[in-house]
């Protein structure tokens, strides 16, 4: 049997005790736990992470910037032959690791994810707007083109992580960009519909802050895309509209979202600096 990490990246998110939790009784105990830590998470926080679950090989490192990029500089931490990755609000049904591992260690897969289930009954229309988009990725995206899986229900060979690593340039949209260079690099994904977590999408309670976390993830999977010469083909895709009114809004956003990633990539591909979409530190090209 293999051994694995389980990896939760977080910012100072207190629902990431209820994700540990899940993790301590997990059918098949990870090997080790990694949380990635922003420096944004507060010390009382990193103290009950900590001290709170004495079953667990649990290991606390902070990195720098946010959580992307703790995600992109763990990886030199693995050490172990799997890891999966878990949100931290996210919680996982007991048998989850195991039927997330499964075709992996079978040798019918290179990278393997599933869906995720509300918590709870959504409260609101952000939430339901949530709920529907997240059903809609699992049910109609992801079974045609697993590299549209979102990265936080997913294992991989450490190997594999290492060998292609975290784009920190095109945060938000960085599942995406591991996803497609595996593909093309001849790894196979797998889909499981059975291996779901629950998520709690109780933060979702300002407009404004949907929106923006929302248009930021629109540029970024359009910077990924034309990384990737994958746009022509998303532009060719039909996928069937999520009924909320919310679609629409998010339906006016993608022109802008799409000229942002678009002028955002040729002035990353330039060596030029960028500003932050919505907040955070510059993007900076890396030295030729």
């Amino acid at each position: 049997m293999d051994s694995v990490t389980v990896e939760v990246a977080v910012r100072d998110d207190p629902r990431v005790l209820d994700a540990l939790g899940s993790l301590a009784s997990q059918q098949r105990r990870p090997d080790r736990v990694l949380v990635a830590a922003s420096p944004e998470t507060s010390a009382a926080l990193a103290e009950k992470i900590q001290s709170r679950f004495p079953s667990l090989d649990l290991r606390l490192r902070r990195f720098p910037g946010g959580v992307v990029d703790a995600r992109a500089a763990s990886v030199r931490e693995l050490d172990t032959d799997l890891t999966a990755f878990l949100d931290a609000d996210e919680r996982a049904p007991p048998e989850w690791l195991a039927r997330l591992l499964a075709p992996i260690e079978d040798g019918k897969a290179d990278f393997s994810g599933g869906p995720t289930r509300p918590l709870r009954a959504p409260v609101g229309s952000l939430e339901r707007y949530s709920v529907l988009l997240e059903e809609s990725i699992y049910s109609d995206l992801v079974p045609r083109r697993v590299t549209y899986l979102p990265l936080q229900n997913t294992a991989w060979r450490t190997e594999t992580l290492r060998r292609l690593g975290f784009d920190p340039r095109i945060p938000y949209a960085e599942d995406h960009d591991l996803e497609t260079r595996a593909a093309r690099a001849g790894l196979t994904g797998a889909f499981l519909p059975e291996a779901w977590v629950f998520h709690d999408g109780s933060s979702e309670t300002s407009l404004y802050r949907w929106a923006r976390k929302r248009y930021r993830y629109l540029v970024a999977m359009t910077m990924s895309l034309v990384k990737n010469g994958e746009l022509s083909g998303r532009l060719a895709e039909r996928r069937r509209a999520v009924r909320h009114p919310l679609r629409l809004v998010e339906a006016m956003m993608k022109p802008v979202a799409f000229v942002d990633g678009w002028a955002r990539w040729s002035r990353l591909s330039a060596g030029r600096r960028l500003p932050p979409v919505g907040g955070g530190e510059p993007s900076i090209a890396p030295e030729r």
